[in-house]
C-alpha cells in the first residue's frame, strides 16, 4: 500500500478549497471544477436501491491518490437522506446494506470466523457531534469474553468481539493510536475497525452517509486535530474505518455561497433561484461579488472584484476574514442529538450483522435503544 504523505490532502484543500473526509465528495470536487468524469488511477462504481445510493470509490494509484488527497484503496459511501427520518424500518434497511459492505471488506482482509476484531469507538463521549464511536460501542454484541468460556458447539454463527472507547487525548493524555497498539497486542486481535466522526463539504450529507473505507484512520484530521494514524502500517494488522460526517467547516460554508452567487456553480446557483423566497434583500446579490459583470464598471472595480478572484484568492480572503473569530469553526446540525442516536444504531445494527450470522437479522435491531 502507498504511503500518502499529510501534504496530499493540505494540497487538495488549498487547490480547491475544500475540506473534506469523504472520497465521494473529493471526485465529485475534482469533476465539478477540472471537468473530465474519469480520474486516473481512480474507478467508480454506483448502485441505487430504493432508499440509497452506494458508491465505491477504488483509488489504485500513487497518482489517484495524490489527486484525490487520500490513501490508496477502497472506499464505499452509503448515502441516504432516510437516515435523518426517524423510521425504524428503513434503518433496518439500511443497517443491512452497510452489513454488506463491511462483509466484503472482511472478506478481503481474509479474515476467518474465528478472527478476533476490535472495535474502536473513536471520539469524545462529551461532545454530541464527536460522540458516534462510542455510542456504537455501547450497542455492539461483544462477545471475545464469551466465547472463550464457550464450547465449541455454542459457537457457531458468532465472532469473537472486543470492543472499546478510549476517549480522546485531551481526556487521557494519551494517543488514541498508542492505547490502540497495546490492547491490540494484550488481546492477539487479528483486526481492528475505527468508528469516527468525519467533516463533510455539504450540509445535506450530515449524518446521511456512512463511508467505509480499509486505508486506516486519522483521528482528528476532519477538525484540523491530527494524531498518531491508525492504518495496517502502525498496527501490523488489516484496519478498516467506518465514519459518519456530522460537521462541515464554516470556512466550507462561505467558499460555497460565493460560488453559487458568482456563478461558479450554474446547477446549485439554479436551486437556490428556484428556492422561495422568504425575504426580498435590498442589496442585489450580485453586487456583494462586484460589478464586474456590470457593462459600465471599470477595470480597477472590476479587477478587485471577488467575483474575478482566483480561488486561492478567494481563499486567503476567506481565511483572512473568519481566521481573528471564527477560523476553526465547524457548523453541526441542531437536531444532531437525535441524529447521532440514530446513526449509532444502524452502525452497530450492521456491524452485529456482519459479525454474527448465528443471529437473526431482524431480531439484532429489537435490542438496540
Amino acid at each position: 500500500m502507498y504511503e500518502v504523505p499529510d501534504g496530499y490532502q493540505q494540497e487538495f484543500q488549498d487547490k480547491y478549497g475544500v475540506r473534506t473526509d469523504l472520497a465521494i465528495e473529493a471526485h465529485e470536487v475534482i469533476v465539478e471544477r477540472e471537468g473530465p468524469p474519469e480520474i486516473p488511477g481512480v474507478i467508480i462504481e454506483n448502485e441505487h436501491t430504493e432508499h440509497a445510493n452506494i458508491c465505491r470509490v477504488t483509488i489504485e494509484s500513487e497518482l489517484g491518490a495524490k489527486m484525490m488527497g487520500k490513501m490508496p484503496g477502497h472506499y464505499s459511501t452509503i448515502e441516504a437522506q432516510a437516515l435523518r427520518q426517524h423510521n425504524r424500518d428503513i434503518h433496518q434497511e439500511i443497517g443491512g446494506l452497510l452489513a454488506n459492505e463491511i462483509k466484503w471488506f472482511i472478506e478481503q482482509s481474509g479474515l476467518g470466523p474465528e478472527a478476533v476484531i476490535l472495535v474502536v469507538g473513536l471520539g469524545n463521549w462529551n461532545a454530541t457531534p464527536d460522540a458516534l464511536g462510542p455510542k456504537v460501542v455501547g450497542e455492539l454484541m461483544v462477545t471475545r469474553h464469551l466465547i472463550q468460556l464457550s464450547p465449541p458447539e455454542l459457537r457457531k454463527g458468532l465472532r469473537p468481539i472486543a470492543a472499546i472507547a478510549p476517549g480522546v487525548l485531551g481526556l487521557t493524555g494519551i494517543e488514541t493510536g498508542e492505547i490502540i497498539r497495546g490492547i491490540v497486542g494484550e488481546v492477539k486481535a487479528d483486526a481492528v475497525i475505527c468508528i469516527d466522526a468525519l467533516a463533510s463539504r455539504s450540509i445535506n450529507r450530515l449524518c446521511s452517509t456512512i463511508q467505509i473505507s480499509d486505508t486506516g484512520i486519522n483521528p482528528g484530521s476532519g477538525v484540523g486535530n491530527k494524531r498518531m494514524v491508525i492504518n495496517q502500517e502502525t498496527l501490523g494488522i488489516p484496519v478498516l474505518a467506518i465514519g459518519v460526517p456530522t460537521v462541515v467547516h464554516a470556512s466550507t460554508i462561505v467558499s460555497d455561497a460565493l460560488d453559487i452567487i458568482g456563478g461558479e456553480d450554474p446547477e446549485r446557483k439554479l436551486q437556490a433561484e428556484e428556492m422561495p423566497q422568504k425575504t426580498s434583500f435590498a442589496v442585489d446579490p450580485q453586487a456583494i461579488m462586484g460589478s464586474a459583470a456590470q457593462p459600465n464598471a471599470d477595470a480597477t472595480t472590476a479587477q478587485t472584484a471577488p467575483g474575478a478572484m482566483s480561488r486561492e484568492q478567494k481563499r486567503q480572503m476567506i481565511n483572512q476574514v473568519l481566521e481573528p473569530y471564527m477560523g476553526s469553526l465547524i457548523v453541526t446540525p441542531k437536531e444532531i442529538d437525535e441524529l447521532i442516536n440514530d446513526v449509532a444504531n444502524v452502525i452497530a445494527g450492521g456491524l452485529n450483522s456482519a459479525f454474527h450470522e448465528g443471529v437473526d437479522y431482524d431480531e439484532i435491531f429489537k435490542y438496540l435503544s
